[in-house]
């Protein structure tokens, strides 16, 4: 029994012995059949011809490119030229409008612009890479938002001026520019004593028309002690006109009028000795010379002077 139940035992440690050996021998078969799939497969196996088509595609697709980023390089340093060019235009404008001198949040703005330089060969690799291209996308960005802003605050700066110039009473309120008396310190036609005219007196016919030396809105239109019938415009910022002794109003208070609108006609009424207009300027209450503002009707058209006819002597003037 003994000897039975040995061998039963030896059997039974050979057979464990023998699906062992099976077990790892199966393994490494599994094993070698992966890594020679892994090597030798279908899925990563590629023809010879087939990869020398891939590389030639894989070698137009980056000459395309790089010829694509190429152009559009040469088209960002065409853009960056004329942002210079147009600094340049912006910096001429604003000193022939003299803001670079009464304005210096101008000055300052158009003083950021980019300095005229040039680039010839040092980053010329920088500039065909794609990289290289955006970096110089966002610098023009940035001297557009610059160039925008300056060229915002040049055009606020000349309206504002603009607007301040087209208040100024520069029309001349009647075509019959014969003054009959200036503005200062004169003999009373009236009183005959020494006092102050304040003003500009036109000597024209009854009727005649009186236009806004100025465009502005009609303070006063009514009949007034010492001015007769009298129209008061007030064109902003304290300055006002007066236009009195009409025979009559074609206006009236509130009323908005631009420059050379008709507003009254030519009388006597008043404390006057004639038709005629009597224009004034006030500043702020004061009262300003009107030759101040008016333009001169008789100015030359020309700063040459003729030599073909005999030189009169220049004699002094006072005035």
């Amino acid at each position: 029994m003994h000897g039975r139940s040995d061998d039963s035992n030896v059997t039974t440690l050979g057979v464990s012995i023998l699906a062992a050996l099976v077990f790892v021998a199966l393994t490494v078969a599994a094993m070698a059949g992966a890594q020679w799939q892994a090597h030798y497969g279908p899925s990563t196996f590629v023809p010879t011809a087939q990869a020398g088509v891939i590389k030639n595609q894989a070698r137009r697709d980056s000459a395309y490119i790089r010829e694509n980023v190429t152009l559009l390089a040469s088209k960002v340093g065409d853009l960056q030229a004329e942002l210079i060019a147009l600094g340049g235009i912006s910096k001429r404008i604003a000193r022939l409008a003299g803001v670079s001198y009464t304005d210096p949040e101008i000055k300052a703005s158009l003083d950021q612009a980019e300095p005229v330089m040039d680039d010839i060969n040092g980053g010329q690799s920088d500039s065909l890479s794609a990289q290289g291209v955006g970096r110089q996308l966002d610098l023009m960005q940035q001297q557009l938002a610059g160039q925008k802003d300056g060229l915002a605050m040049l055009d606020l700066v000349l309206t504002k001026r603009s607007g301040a110039q087209a208040r100024l009473p520069t029309l001349m309120p009647v075509n019959y520019p014969y003054l009959s008396s200036s503005f200062g310190w004169r003999r009373n036609p009236v009183t005959g004593r020494q006092s102050m005219h304040e003003g500009l007196d036109f000597a024209a016919p009854k009727g005649a028309p009186i236009y806004a030396a100025s465009g502005g809105v009609v303070a006063e239109a009514g009949t007034f002690p010492g001015y007769g019938k009298m129209v008061e415009i007030n064109h902003g910022n304290g300055l006002v006109t007066r236009y009195a002794h009409a025979s009559a109003l074609t206006v009236h208070a509130g009323d908005l009028v631009e420059k050379g609108d008709l507003i009254a006609r030519v009388g006597s009424t008043g404390r006057s000795t004639g038709a005629h207009l009597h224009f004034e300027v006030r500043m702020v209450g004061h009262p300003l010379d009107p030759k101040l503002f008016l333009a001169r009707p008789d100015a030359p058209n020309h700063l040459v002077a003729d030599a073909s006819g005999p030189v009169q002597a220049i004699l002094p003037e006072v005035r």
